[in-house]
C-alpha cells in the first residue's frame, strides 16, 4: 500500500480484512506471481469442500456428504467470484460458512453431541463457532455482516423451537467472543472510519438500491454483469427450493433423509438469503446496521450456497432418483462455469503492469473508500520526489535553495536530512494521515497540507534539520489487540476447561 495514490500511499490494511491479503503475500513469496491466483483458488476451494465435509457428514450419510463437498466446493457463486469477480477475499471467507453453521447447529443441540458431557461441549462449540466466526471477519467484512446476521437467525430459530433462551444465550456468547477475537481489526478499522472517506464505498453503483436481482441502470456493463449474478441467484434458488422439497425427512424415509430440525434451519438460512436478494426488502437494508455494507445483495448468495450444498448432497445420496439429481446438477453447474468462462474479462498484463509500476517507483492508482479524508486523490500527480520544497518562491536564489537527503523511505518509516539558510516548507510524498507521527529534531510538529490533495506538508527551520515521519500505534489498535487477546486467553480456557462431572473417577 505504499504505492497506492502514485507512492502517496493509503492506509488500506487497517480497513481491509489481514487474512486474505496476507495469505496472499505469502504465497507470492513462494510463486510466481501469474501463479498465486491459481493456487489460492485451489487451497481455498479444497478447503471449502472438507468445511462442507465436516458439516454435511454429521447430518447427512457418508455417501450424501461426498456429494455436498463437489457442489459446495464448485457452487456457481464461487464460480462467479473465480472467473468474473476475481474477488478472492469473499471466496476464503466463504470457505469457512458450512464450519460456522456446524458449530452454530452444535451450539443449538440441533446437531447429536460426541460422547461426552452437553455441558462440555457446548462450551467447545461456543469456542469453535467464535474461532471461525472470528475467521469470517478477518477474511472479508461484507461476508461477516451476513454470518452476524445469518448466525444469529439460527439461534433466534433455535430458542423459539426449544422454548429456551439457552439457544440464543449461547450463541450470543460466541458472536461476542468471535467479535472479541477479531478486535485487532474491528476496532481501528470502526474507529478509524472518522479518518477516511469511506462513505465512497457506497458510491453510485455500489449501492444495495442498485444490485437487486435484475436491477437495470444507467450503466450497461453493470447491469449486464447484475443480470449474469441474478440468473445465477435464480438459478440457485429453484435448484435449493425443490432439492429442500426431497430432503425433507418423513417417517418412510428416516435413515437418508435430514433430521426435520436441521431441515429446518437450513431452510430458514435459504429463505433469509433468497429474501434479502430482493427489491422489497430494501427498508431492512437501510434499518439495519452495516447491512448497507454489504453493497449487493446478490452476495447472499454466499450463505444459499450452505443448504444448496446439503439439500442436493441429500437427494443425490438416495438409491432412488439420486443420479438423476447428480445429473441435473453437476450439468447445470458446468453449464455455469462454461458461460463465465467465456463472458470472463481477463488482462493478462495486469500483474506484471503492476510489477512494473512498482519497480519503477511510479506507483498506481489509490482507492476511493480508503483515501483520506479531506484528500481528492484524482489531483495527485503521477510521478512525484519523495520530498520536495514546496514554497519555492520564497526562496532568494539557487543557491539558497535547501538541500535535502533523503536517508530512509520505508513504508511505516521515513527519514531525511535537511540544510537550509531560510526557513520553508518541505513537501512529502505522502498523504496526510492521523496515525503519522512527525518530528523536527526529535520535537513532534503538526504538518499541514497542499490545496489540491492532502500531501503531508513540513514546516522546517533554518538550519540543519533533520525529519522523521513513523506511522505510530494508535491507542485504537493498542485497545484492539489487547481485547483479542482477553478474547484468546477466554476462548482457550473454554476449550480446554474440565467440568467437575469429567473429573469423576469411573467405578
Amino acid at each position: 500500500m505504499e504505492w497506492a495514490n502514485y507512492g502517496f500511499g493509503e492506509p488500506r490494511f487497517i480497513f481491509y480484512p489481514p487474512i486474505s491479503w496476507i495469505f496472499g503475500a505469502a504465497l507470492g513469496s513462494v510463486f510466481p506471481w501469474n501463479h498465486v491466483p491459481m493456487v489460492f483458488i485451489l487451497l481455498v476451494q479444497t478447503f471449502a469442500g472438507l468445511s462442507a465435509f465436516a458439516l454435511a457428514r454429521r447430518v447427512v450419510s457418508e455417501r450424501a456428504a461426498l456429494f455436498c463437498v463437489a457442489c459446495y466446493a464448485a457452487n456457481p457463486y464461487a464460480l462467479l467470484n473465480v472467473y468474473m469477480r476475481s474477488d478472492f477475499a469473499e471466496l476464503l471467507a466463504d470457505a469457512f460458512f458450512p464450519l460456522l453453521f456446524l458449530f452454530a447447529l452444535q451450539i443449538c443441540e440441533l446437531v447429536e453431541s460426541p460422547p461426552e458431557p452437553k455441558k462440555r461441549f457446548a462450551r467447545r462449540a461456543v469456542a469453535y463457532f467464535s474461532v471461525v466466526f472470528a475467521a469470517i471477519w478477518l477474511s472479508n467484512a461484507p461476508a461477516g455482516v451476513i454470518a452476524s446476521y445469518s448466525s444469529f437467525a439460527v439461534f433466534g430459530f433455535a430458542a423459539l423451537t426449544r422454548r429456551s433462551w439457552q439457544p440464543l444465550m449461547r450463541g450470543m456468547a460466541g458472536l461476542a467472543l468471535g467479535f472479541g477475537l477479531a478486535g485487532f481489526y474491528l476496532l481501528p478499522a470502526a474507529y478509524e472510519q472518522r479518518w477516511v472517506n469511506i462513505a465512497q464505498a457506497l458510491s453510485p453503483g455500489l449501492l444495495p438500491s442498485e444490485n437487486f436481482l435484475y436491477t437495470i441502470i444507467n450503466d450497461p456493463e453493470h447491469t449486464l454483469f447484475n443480470w449474469i449474478a441474478s440468473t445465477i441467484s435464480v438459478l440457485l434458488i429453484i435448484l435449493t427450493g425443490f432439492a429442500a422439497l426431497g430432503a425433507r425427512r418423513t417417517e418412510q424415509d428416516r435413515k437418508s433423509a435430514l433430521d426435520n430440525r436441521v431441515w429446518l434451519a437450513l431452510l430458514l438460512l435459504a429463505g433469509l438469503a433468497t429474501l434479502l436478494m430482493l427489491r422489497f426488502t430494501s427498508p431492512l437494508w437501510q434499518l439495519l446496521p452495516k447491512l448497507r455494507f454489504v453493497q449487493f445483495p446478490w452476495r447472499w448468495m454466499s450463505l444459499l450456497c450452505v443448504p444448496f450444498a446439503i439439500f442436493l448432497g441429500s437427494v443425490m445420496g438416495r438409491k432412488r432418483w439420486g443420479w438423476a439429481w447428480a445429473v441435473v446438477t453437476f450439468a447445470l453447474i458446468g453449464g455455469t462455469g462454461v458461460v463465465l468462462v467465456q463472458h470472463g474479462w481477463w488482462d493478462t498484463q495486469d500483474i506484471p503492469g503492476l510489477r512494473a509500476a512498482i519497480a519503477n517507483g511510479v506507483g498506481f492508482d489509490g482507492t476511493d473508500e480508503y483515501d483520506p479524508a479531506g484528500d481528492d486523490h484524482t489531483n495527485i500527480p503521477a510521478k512525484s520526489p519523495e520530498a520536495m520544497v514546496m514554497d519555492t518562491d520564497s526562496i532568494p536564489g539557487p543557491n539558497s535553495r535547501p538541500k535535502i537527503d533523503v536517508e530512509r523511505w520505508t513504508p511505516e518509516d521515513k527519514e531525511a536530512s535537511v540544510s537550509s539558510r531560510e526557513r520553508f516548507l518541505l513537501g512529502l510524498r505522502l498523504l496526510n494521515y492521523p496515525a503519522w507521527r512527525v518530528e523536527v529534531n526529535g520535537t513532534a510538529v503538526t504538518p499541514s497540507n497542499s490545496d489540491d490533495y492532502n500531501q503531508m506538508i513540513v514546516p522546517v527551520p533554518a538550519g540543519e534539520s533533520h525529519i522523521r515521519v513513523r506511522f505510530v500505534r494508535t491507542w485504537d489498535r493498542t485497545l484492539g489487540s489487547v481485547l483479542s487477546l482477553a478474547a484468546a486467553l477466554f476462548v482457550a480456557w473454554l476449550g480446554i476447561r474440565r467440568g467437575t462431572a469429567d473429573l469423576k473417577p469411573v467405578s
